[in-house]
């Protein structure tokens, strides 16, 4: 299911826009054709479309990859993170979903199968700082406290903040408690300049013994792509207000060797350090996010 921002404004809030994602999500996943061996099994029952998701045996999915539902509740002691980059190359494109708004819709989806399942999870925001980090937890106040959070990014404009990520994600290593999943939500754009410090960052989370998934968010057509047509532009660094005018097909070939070199050694460095790297299209649904979350999960407990 794909999302635009007037889907917030129909539904009427973050947590029946996730709803509705997760269970068109969870439906779609079951009508799909299954493989795998076939088991009975004792105490699950098949799940069926439209019952509440918070009885899945996700463990079971990962296994089997058939939806099945606990007869009896287990509860789960997963602890999960999520880190959403704020700074301002996160706000664009402007006149369409941006990543910012996408990675916000992703993390409140992500936080809504958490809930069903019982499982802990916390929220991080940062941009040159980490400027909120709150406590891992469960309850069902929790997660309104976490969906007004999120719905206070939406409502906030482009502040033309930069970004820390290595240094954030340091301090979220020392912070977090072990042994907890960790997302993160990031165009990874600093790290052009960073390069190695923020993959030890990421050595620092992982000897801490976290796991993560880095969900790496792009607008494909414009920045993976460059298809901007061959009129001049007036292009504008989001984080340093820096500008240049242009013809996108003088300096096209340039900037797709360029890009695609970053973006190589990005998926290497992850393949190395066994990180779980998502190439997440703002412009693809979001079922891009949820199966490798569920896959993750299912790893986990």
């Amino acid at each position: 299911m794909k999302i635009s921002r007037e889907d917030l404004q129909k539904f009427g809030g973050l947590e029946i826009l996730a709803k509705q994602v997760v269970e068109g999500f969870i439906t779609g996943m079951h009508k799909s054709p299954f493989h795998g061996f076939s088991v009975e099994f004792a105490e699950h029952r098949l799940y069926n479309p439209g019952e509440s998701t918070r009885h899945i045996d996700w463990k079971l999915f990962g296994r089997t990859d058939k939806l099945f539902i606990k007869k009896y509740e287990e509860e789960t002691n997963l602890r999960c993170k999520i880190l959403i980059d704020t700074s301002s190359s996160m706000y664009f494109p402007i006149e369409s979903l941006s990543k910012i708004e996408f990675s916000v819709y992703a993390a409140a989806c992500i936080m809504y199968l958490l809930q069903s399942q019982r499982d802990a999870f916390g929220l991080s925001l940062f941009d040159e700082e980490l400027y909120l980090d709150t406590a891992i937890r469960s309850s069902g106040t929790h997660f309104n406290q976490m969906l007004i959070e999120l719905e206070k990014i939406l409502n906030q404009k482009n502040q033309n903040k930069k970004t820390d990520i290595t240094r954030v994600i340091n301090e979220i290593a020392e912070k977090t408690p072990r042994r907890s999943l960790v997302i993160i939500f990031s165009d990874l754009i600093e790290t052009l300049k960073s390069g190695d410090d923020f993959f030890d960052s990421l050595k620092h989370l992982k000897f801490n013994k976290h796991d993560i998934v880095l969900f790496l968010v792009n607008d494909k057509k414009h920045e993976l792509e460059f298809d901007f047509g061959n009129q001049p532009y007036e292009f504008v660094d989001s984080e340093s207000g820096e500008k240049i005018k242009l013809r996108p097909n003088d300096i096209r070939e340039n900037y797709l060797d360029s890009i695609n070199q970053y973006r190589n050694e990005i998926k290497m460095k992850c393949t190395q350090y066994k990180i779980e790297l998502i190439e997440a299209d703002i412009d693809g649904d979001f079922g891009q996010v949820l199966l490798p979350f569920l896959l993750k999960r299912s790893k986990l407990y």
